[in-house]
């Protein structure tokens, strides 16, 4: 099989964010998976400045990246029991590009956080907030990310064997949808 081309988005704009290092994690499991990190460093929604200045580039190009993967994976933190805004706002601003680069698409969702429920709820409002592009939400393992801080070692790999089951049963999955 080609070289599967995976877009990875993460919901905390951090450098070092646990779940941007689930993402290459990820990647890092579905063998000969090309892994590109989408930017969502995007102004706030707002309908003026889209009317006085069209859809910014960045998110065109978000738009695009995710037309051209074969798959994307999400990984997005919890906040106050939900998606970052930063993760909705990019939701929001790619909604308004002509088309809909989600649909059909094979998605993969997961998260990490430093509650002990590793953002499962957060998890549950993003594929909430899919729904209405009609991506290919894949379903298998659940990968919530507790204490997410002390999960990963020095060179960002995850620690618990369990985690590292799930994940990769995950991107099977994923593979296979692709």
């Amino acid at each position: 099989m080609a070289q599967i081309k995976l877009l990875g988005i993460s919901g905390a704009l951090r450098k070092e964010s646990t779940n941007t290092m689930l993402l290459h994690e990820a990647a890092r499991l579905m063998d000969g998976a090309e892994l590109t990190l989408g930017d969502l460093n995007f102004p706030l929604y707002d309908a003026d400045l889209e009317a006085a200045e069209g859809v910014p580039e960045a998110v065109k190009k978000l738009a695009a990246q995710i037309g051209d993967a074969d798959a994307v994976i999400i990984s997005t933190p919890e906040y106050n029991r939900g998606i970052t805004g930063v993760l909705k706002n990019a939701l929001d601003w790619v909604s308004r590009v002509e088309g809909n680069p989600w649909n059909g698409k094979p998605v993969a969702l997961m998260s990490a956080a430093a509650g002990r429920a590793g953002g499962d709820r957060g998890q549950l409002m993003l594929h909430a907030c899919m729904t209405p592009f009609n991506p290919m939400i894949v379903h298998g393992a659940e990968i919530a990310v507790a204490a997410s801080f002390n999960e990963f070692d020095d060179a960002g790999r995850l620690k618990g064997e369990l985690y590292v089951e799930n994940l990769s049963a995950l991107m099977d999955a994923l593979r296979a949808a692709v």
